[in-house]
């Protein structure tokens, strides 16, 4: 059975976004980039929110079209086009790009994704992860520590009734300071 991996880029005080849904902080070379497309190449398929979806699709589908676009760009973008994409939503049908729309989070349903799926199942965003960690349908985490401190912004998690054991498979720093930290979930 394949994995649902949380992968999300943080602040050092936890802030995935910050205010305005701010991003321009998330530190990106072409040796991050390079690795998450080497991790990202390898998965079954991307499992998005409806907003994650949409900007990803205002800038990938065409970023190798780019002449500005880097090597590791032009190679996420076929990456992003080719894999199998799971869009929840409550207000999208039908999404393009390879993807297949679910109106809300389904244990069963998210139990058959990951034994068709041929490869591990990678997720980002906030909200959409609170609504798989409530069902207990996180198996791993790779947190990305960006070198920033942003005081305020939206939090990777919020506050929930949700307690697990973690253990570290992982840790690794970037030449541009950033930190991949990688846990798998732990029976309790």
């Amino acid at each position: 059975m394949h994995k649902i991996i949380l992968q999300n880029a943080v602040s050092v005080d936890g802030f995935f976004e910050g205010p305005g849904r701010d991003i321009s902080w998330h530190l990106v070379d072409e040796e991050l980039h390079q690795h998450m497309n080497d991790e990202l190449a390898a998965m079954g398929g991307f499992i998005e929110g409806r907003v994650t979806f949409e900007l990803m699709a205002e800038y990938w589908p065409a970023a190798d079209q780019n002449p500005d676009s880097s090597p590791a760009e032009v190679q996420f973008a076929d990456i992003w086009r080719d894999t199998p994409k799971y869009v929840f939503s409550r207000t999208l049908t039908e999404a393009p790009w390879n993807s297949t729309v679910f109106a809300d989070v389904v244990p069963e349903q998210i139990a058959e994704l990951k034994a068709q799926a041929g490869g591990d199942l990678v997720m980002s965003g906030a909200d959409l992860a609170a609504s798989f960690l409530r069902k207990d349908l996180i198996d791993e985490f790779r947190i990305y520590v960006n070198p920033v401190v942003l005081g305020e912004g939206r939090r990777m998690l919020s506050p929930a009734e949700y307690k697990a054991n973690l253990r570290l498979m992982e840790s690794r720093a970037f030449g541009n300071g950033v930190v991949l930290l990688r846990y798998e979930r732990v029976a309790a």
